[in-house]
């Protein structure tokens, strides 16, 4: 697969599930999964870059996670904090120049861990060749609602007339107002989790079966070459 073929897709999201499913096959510990899983997006950063997508947005972590059991919820801030450290030091991320965003309520994140994701985005916010969205403490209502909450506070400030409220509008105040061509959703189960709710509107899902640290180049690539053959008429 060429990048220069005109039907890959600019962005594409991932919902990453069943991690913890597949350290149970391994009888391993739930939450040692996603060690597994951390090491697979490095893997999916560099096929998406090698057939020319420009845009990921990865469900890394919703919000509702935020009520997992403290020793695993524990355990994922801390293999954040050492994933995300190592992307900060990683010189390909500049000399790529790749973009690296944090979306989701990450006020609700350890301190350091907050102050990390801001780093990382304050260094890389000026690149421009390649986007990668981190949905962490992520919920695609939750991100509508804070979207409304900060154009109500536009339009109360006299920032923003009401009656000039449209969807493209309302699109830039929520944390990305990109859309993915495809979503892909890992682990088995064909439900859309509240994952961009709103910038999904048409995009084409694929469901796989495997979980996501089973997820192989020859997966991925098959899912583009099956998106490549679908007509995509956004309601026309």
């Amino acid at each position: 697969m060429k990048a220069s073929d005109n039907k890959v897709p600019k962005h594409i999201g991932v919902i990453l599930d069943g991690n913890r499913r597949f350290a149970k096959k391994l009888m391993l510990k739930p939450w040692k999964g996603h060690e597994w899983g951390a090491k697979k997006v490095e893997e999916l950063l560099k096929w998406s870059k090698d057939i020319g997508v420009k845009e990921l947005t990865l469900y890394s972590f919703s919000v509702q996670n935020l009520n997992r059991p403290k020793k695993e919820f524990y355990y994922l801030m801390e293999l954040f904090k050492k994933e995300f450290e190592r992307l900060y030091h990683d010189k390909r991320i500049m000399e790529d120049s790749v973009k690296i965003n944090i979306l989701g309520r990450i006020h609700l994140l350890p301190k350091d861990l907050q102050e990390l994701f801001h780093k990382i985005m304050k260094k890389t916010e000026k690149n421009n060749s390649y986007v990668v969205n981190f949905a962490i403490a992520y919920g695609g209502r939750e991100e509508v609602v804070d979207a409304v909450m900060r154009l109500s506070k536009d339009v109360k400030n006299g920032i923003l007339e009401p009656k000039d409220v449209n969807e493209s509008i309302f699109q830039n105040y929520l944390y990305t107002p990109s859309e993915p061509d495809l979503i892909i959703r890992t682990g088995g189960d064909n439900r859309t989790s509240n994952f961009l709710i709103w910038q999904s509107n048409y995009s084409e899902w694929f469901f796989l079966e495997k979980c996501w640290p089973e997820i192989e180049k020859e997966d991925f690539i098959k899912v583009i070459e099956e998106f490549q053959q679908r007509e995509r008429r956004f309601g026309k």
